[in-house]
């Protein structure tokens, strides 16, 4: 093939396993890929895909050497574009970021602040997502994680410990008293995560220490779970950073959960590391985030109710 889009189209489809996403993912419409498609086929001869009920596009042998060989060209053109990216010593560009919800809604944004001041050349993409995303792909050149990565290629620091304790609402906990042990928490109603929720340290310990009738409000959102804590619903679990600058609440527990205490790295590729934009959001962000380790690790002076 004389074309990288065809291989391109055939690796989309293939890891999206139907036309409409795989034509998200393009950036394109759906009818463009189902006629780029066929016409891939009927000049190859050949079936790339299988047609199954539902939309849903299962790959043929010939359709999975394809999907093996067009993973073998985007390596060679990710790398080739990583190494690249490594040598731009120069303090303008974009930067794609990824961070959870409640690390830009509570520190992040006033750090990305500050280095837009000192960097105005450089323009911040900042992605909010659940799942993990790929630096080696480039969906993102910075990722601020809560684990410690486990991939070999990539490069990085441990900012803080990170805390959790249960909060709750002055005026709750004046209604209903505070907590001296974990196994209480049933006392009070509780804000917790979608049933069946999983891969999450939190959820799975409030299904262990609390029963199900006694979280009278669900959501995924523990920037929503923070607003209803304040409001009232009931005691959720929240990373101490999150919720101990909120004068409205107060601390259910006196201490952290120590089972629930996680980690907050800066990483990034191994072949970025080298780039000034990347050096440059290391030493400004990765080093403002760092500053604020007391509070990562729930060392407040605020006393609890």
């Amino acid at each position: 093939m004389d074309d990288w889009n065809e291989p391109r189209l055939v690796l989309a489809v293939a890891r999206a396993g139907s036309l409409t996403q795989a034509a998200k993912a393009l950036g394109i419409d759906h009818s463009t890929v189902f006629r780029r498609l066929n016409a891939l086929e009927e000049r190859l001869g050949v079936r790339l895909f299988e047609r199954l009920g539902g939309g849903v596009y299962r790959p043929t042998p010939a359709g999975e050497r394809m999907t093996a060989a067009a993973e073998r060209m985007e390596d060679e053109a990710l790398a080739l574009d990583r190494d690249l990216a490594g040598r731009d010593h120069r303090l303008t560009g974009r930067l794609r970021v990824t961070s959870s919800e409640t690390l830009a809604y509570r520190l992040l944004t006033a750090q990305l602040a500050a280095f837009r001041q000192a960097h105005s050349g450089i323009t911040v993409e900042l992605v909010i997502e659940n799942r993990v995303l790929s630096l080696a792909r480039r969906e993102a050149d910075i990722a601020l994680r809560p684990v410690r990565p486990k991939e070999g290629n990539l490069w990085g620091r441990k900012l803080a410990d990170v805390a959790w304790a249960v909060y709750g609402a002055r005026t709750l906990l004046d209604e209903n008293g505070s907590l001296p042990f974990p196994a209480e928490i049933a006392r009070h109603p509780l804000i917790g995560w979608d049933e069946g929720v999983t891969g999450i340290g939190a959820a799975a310990w409030l299904e262990r220490v609390a029963p199900t009738e006694a979280i009278v409000y669900r959501t995924t959102s523990l920037v929503n779970q923070l607003t209803a804590a304040k409001s009232g619903l009931g005691l959720a679990v929240l990373p101490c950073y999150l919720a101990d600058p909120e004068a409205d609440l107060v601390r259910a527990l006196p201490d952290p959960v120590p089972e629930l205490s996680t980690e907050l790295w800066i990483v990034t590729h191994a072949d970025l590391k080298g780039t000034a934009r990347v050096r440059a959001f290391f030493d400004l962000v990765g080093e403002g985030l760092a500053r604020r380790r007391d509070l990562f690790a729930g060392k407040r002076t605020r006393p609890m109710k």
